[in-house]
């Protein structure tokens, strides 16, 4: 078993020599790909493809194939992070107003209809659209949206027929109507799903990939929360082909080590001042910070999102990058606001980069938990590196090496190795094979050159002795307070932050959630912002829904479909519709009817429009004549919740804000908020949204009937009447 994908030096064949066995990828290359590309071994000559690999690096060159899948992953990334998950490019349904009827033929079912309207946009013939019969009655069933086939479009008029059969008493009702109907694009019955569309159209591959392959971040969250993640089987995959690869997530896969090795290629090989060695007591600072990030979720804090690999680079980016997308493409308005929560990251991020004016990929080597994962793994490697005798100590191989995993004596450092096969690139004598585990042909001697590594002695077991109680005591200390100076959950005057729909429970919510900006990014409005310090370090970073923002999209389910760890469950648009994430609460004192200041039915318009109907009027400040009737034009029509229509969405917050505070200046905060709390949402860990709506009416329900039954009588007293006048019995 060999696992060479490195391309090795030019090397002349000696009179003797075995011709070298070429790959299956050279011989087919060569036959469809012209000679010049490729090298002549016999007098040296480079050919145009190494020529052209040389003029990107020596890294390039000897492993061209890292290179290109490192490219590769990194690109996939950013396209999964930058296009799959925003921007959209969805719209609502489109719709068709002002047509009005001109004829009907009831025996061919046909209908001729026209408008004043620009008519460009109009459907094309052979189209399937819904018409709704405006002057029908609401809720009759003749309003009902009935499916139509565009049979022809000229002159600014449409030939319809019904794309289903239709009674003759309803074919009768559209030929005696007089409009205007509307044409829909879709049954507007349907709940809207067009971000929801977007998401899944785009989503060829899932847009969390990169985070649920990071082991650590499904491990934590199960150790933290005490139950199991379902990205657990993924990270247990890319550890399975670790075993073959060893450590190949961070050589081959890793987003965050290929931007390093960018930074590390454009800025930090220019500054050398702040160099240090190889065998300081930095060079397992990953096993303690991994340690440290285990005994922290073993107290349920998870701090896994602030070094672990993936989330690090996502939540860089999202606030590195994102606001100049977001600014460049809606408007530069549109940029949420910044809080220390941003600054913490930036610096943290920032950070990991300029750890590279110390070594080149220092945190890859020596302080990323996520690699100290793979490290481990390696001790059940199938395959690795080995050195064979016709190594003459030239100690390029160890220049070149991107991990440090190579020993003075030019032999491997297994649990660093990441098989990347650079150093087989650069071996003039071709010593370096990647082959499985038991191969000991022909091997170089060990110790030669004496490395004057030995085993661990008493030095070097107090210091891993400190190293791991540091471990340990850290994150037990951390956790500790972080669980004290936290959320609070058990006061109840606390700070409670609005969650995303369909969010498990809060207490399991800080203990799954990564923080790895995934669902901030998904957001179409940005409706989701991360929590400052207002729930201490435990809550930081974590999504919660700003109402004065934006509100919460009726079409979209899109922070749950890429949630890596479960913290918010990937329900479907339909139970999503009915998910309670809060409750809007009109205050009356500021409220603009309810002051008698002026009338106002902004929240009430935008609940309808967006299918709840959760908010209706009442009639508020009527002033009465001398006689106590009420003087008509008098007084407002206020809006009132209907807490159990209501699913704290917050447009409602949204459009006051905007408009009476933004833009009119009429109140100095909206007269309606969304709170959330015990009552106001629904935190599950299972089950169904819908199921328990459905529980709460009948509920409801059962409640009422106990009222009515607990009621007295009010019916008159008839007993002193004669039979024969008495209401009979019903």
């Amino acid at each position: 078993m060999r696992l060479d994908v490195f391309l090795p030096v030019i090397r002349k064949p000696k009179p003797g020599d075995a011709p070298r066995r070429r790959s299956v990828f050279h011989r087919a290359a060569r036959r469809v790909l012209p000679d010049a590309l490729f090298s002549d071994p016999m007098t040296k000559r480079r050919g145009l493809a190494r020529r052209a690999l040389r003029t990107l690096g020596v890294s390039w060159l000897s492993s061209p194939v890292r290179r290109i899948v490192q490219g590769t992953c990194l690109v996939l990334f950013l396209l999964l992070f930058f296009h799959v998950c925003w921007p959209y490019s969805a719209q609502p349904p489109v719709v068709w107003r002002g047509w009005l009827p001109e004829n009907a033929d009831l025996d061919a079912g046909r209908f001729v209809i026209s408008t004043d309207d620009d008519q460009s946009d109009a459907p094309p013939a052979g189209a399937t659209v819904h018409l709704v019969d405006e002057s029908a009655a609401a809720g009759a069933p003749e309003a009902a949206a009935i499916p139509i086939r565009i049979l022809g479009r000229a002159d600014g008029k449409l030939t319809i027929e019904p794309a289903e059969s239709l009674s003759p008493d309803r074919l009768e009702l559209l030929a005696f109507s007089l409009g205007p109907w509307t044409l829909h694009a879709r049954d507007p019955a349907e709940w809207p799903a067009h971000y929801a569309e977007n998401l899944a159209a785009k989503e060829k591959i899932a847009a969390e990939t990169f985070l649920v392959i990071d082991p650590l971040v499904s491990l934590s969250t199960a150790i933290a929360a005490r139950s199991w993640v379902w990205s657990l089987a993924c990270a247990g995959i890319i550890l399975a082909v670790c075993v073959l690869i060893p450590r190949g997530f961070c050589g081959y896969l890793c987003p965050l080590g290929t931007t390093i090795d960018l930074f590390d290629w454009a800025i930090g090989k220019r500054v050398t001042r702040f160099r240090v060695t190889g065998d300081g007591w930095w060079v397992h600072i990953k096993y303690y910070l991994l340690l440290g990030c285990l005994v922290a979720a073993l107290c349920g804090v998870l701090f896994t999102g602030f070094v672990a690999a993936i989330p690090v680079i996502t939540r860089g980016l999202l606030f590195v990058v994102s606001p100049f997308q977001t600014g460049s493409m809606r408007g530069w308005h549109q940029v949420p606001p910044l809080n220390i929560g941003h600054a913490i990251s930036l610096a943290l991020f920032f950070g990991v980069l300029g750890l590279g004016f110390l070594r080149p990929r220092f945190w890859c080597k020596y302080v990323c938990p996520s690699g100290a994962v793979f490290s481990l793994g390696n001790l059940f490697r199938m395959s690795e590196r080995k050195v064979e005798s016709s190594c003459i100590n030239c100690n390029k191989c160890v220049e070149v090496c991107p991990f440090d995993a190579i020993k003075p004596d030019f032999t491997t450092r297994t649990t660093d190795c990441t098989l990347c096969q650079t150093c087989a690139g650069v071996c003039p004598t071709h010593a370096i094979k990647f082959v499985e585990r038991w191969n000991l042909v022909e091997l170089k001697v060990e110790n030669d050159p004496p490395t004057h590594e030995t085993a661990i002695g008493r030095r070097g077991f107090l210091a891993a002795g400190i190293g791991l109680t540091a471990g340990i005591a850290g994150g037990l200390s951390a956790g500790l307070a972080t669980k004290a100076f936290g959320a609070n959950l058990d006061d109840p005057d606390a700070f409670r932050p609005i969650r995303p729909p369909g969010s498990v429970p809060e207490r399991e919510f800080l203990q799954m959630c990564i923080r790895c900006g995934e669902c901030f990014q998904a957001c179409p409005n940005d409706v989701l912002h991360p929590l400052g310090f207002q729930q201490g370090l435990e809550g930081l970073w974590t999504p919660h829904v700003v109402p004065d923002w934006s509100g919460c999209e009726s079409s979209c389910n899109t922070c749950m479909q890429v949630c890596p760890t479960g913290a918010i469950r990937a329900i479907p648009i339909e139970e999503k519709q009915v998910c309670r994430i809060g409750l809007a609460i009109v205050d009356e004192q500021t409220c603009l009817p309810f002051a008698g200041r002026e009338a106002c039915q902004l929240c009430v318009d935008e609940c309808d429009q967006a299918g709840y109907h959760a908010i209706e009027f009442t009639r508020v400040g009527t002033q009465a004549d001398e006689f106590g009737n009420p003087i008509e034009g008098t007084g407002y029509v206020a809006p009132v919740v209907i807490a159990e229509k209501c699913v704290g969405c917050g447009l409602c917050q949204t459009r006051c804000y905007g408009i009476n505070v933004k833009e009119k200046g009429l109140l100095t905060e909206s007269a309606i908020v969304v709170v959330a709390g015990k009552g106001k949402e629904d935190r599950m860990m299972s089950g169904s949204y819908i199921e328990l709506r459905e529980r709460e009416a009948r509920h409801r329900e059962e409640e009422r009937r106990a009222r009515e039954s607990a009621m007295p009588s009010t019916s008159p007293d008839d007993s002193y009447l004669p039979d024969f006048l008495r209401e009979p019995p019903p």
